[in-house]
């Protein structure tokens, strides 16, 4: 079944003189054209050409090589190309712009600024649109993350407290100012970590830091050994390196950086006589 808005895996039926066409050879409302620029050097019937398809001017359905900047149920940071009387039009990739309508429009869009938006399926026109009310397609009430996870992120707002971000193209995530080090751009895509969910589903989210790849399995070790021993070590950052090197096999460098990657994310305590794991690790 041929689907607007993301790829697609179609087989060539035939070669006519305005471009190929694709899709089921049994079903001519599962057909789609594709225009003889986006013909293929060479081809033989038959052969599967992965293709994205949409609406174009004269709302038909056609079918491009042409990449867009954003697929179905999915946000992306686009800039505004015109705004009418109806609403605006964005450059997603494609020959026809991405219409969002006023309605989908957080606050009035402005020609040549950029807006993060979604691109979802209007089933009522059956048309694609864009929406920059981003809150609309968030949700934190089932979610499918957990504290530490690895997740890719989205900048999709500044605050007072920090910077608001989308998580897996699925829930809304913040940021915090002290936690920031470097300047960041609206629609900006990064790499993060789930550094706390609270009772009310809202999540604090840490940027990750390369350097923090490097000592995750020995972050790992050290949270294994203070489940193993209720939840307590006898290491500090002042043990002797041969201490350590004894109880966890690892240097004092290591040491040192795990502890303190897993105090900042608050799942350790240090104290003087040692290292404790929080009630809040999961």
């Amino acid at each position: 079944m041929i689907q607007l808005g993301v790829y697609n895996k179609l087989p060539i039926l035939r070669d006519t003189s305005v471009g190929l066409y694709l899709g089921d050879i049994n079903n001519e409302e599962q057909q789609i054209l594709l225009p003889n620029k986006y013909v293929p050097e060479t081809f033989e019937i038959g052969d599967v050409l992965e293709v994205f398809c949409y609406l174009d001017h004269e709302e038909r359905p056609v079918a491009t090589t042409l990449e867009p900047f954003v697929v179905l149920n999915s946000f992306a940071l686009l800039k505004v190309i015109q705004v009418t009387e109806i609403g605006a039009f964005l450059d997603w990739g494609l020959e026809k712009h991405l219409f969002v309508p006023f309605r989908e429009q957080a606050r009035k869009m402005v020609e040549g600024k950029w807006y993060v938006v979604y691109l979802y399926l209007d089933e009522t026109s059956g048309r694609l649109v864009g929406s920059s009310k981003t809150n609309n397609f968030i949700s934190n009430e089932e979610l499918t993350i957990e504290k530490l996870d690895e997740v890719d992120l989205i900048v999709s707002r500044f605050t007072d407290l920090g910077v608001e971000v989308i998580i897996n193209q699925k829930h809304k995530g913040l940021v915090y100012n002290n936690e920031i080090f470097e300047d960041l751009s609206l629609g900006e895509k990064r790499r993060g970590v789930i550094k706390k969910i609270r009772e009310d589903h809202k999540i604090d989210v840490s940027f990750q830091q390369l350097g923090y790849k490097n000592i995750e399995p020995s972050s790992q070790k050290v949270l294994e050994f203070l489940k193993r021993n209720n939840s307590f070590l006898g290491l500090h950052d002042k043990s002797t390196p041969e201490d350590i090197e004894a109880i966890l096999g690892m240097s004092k460098k290591s040491f040192k950086k795990s502890i303190g990657y897993l105090y900042k994310l608050k799942i350790i305590e240090i104290k003087e006589n040692g290292i404790y794991l929080l009630n809040t690790q999961a």
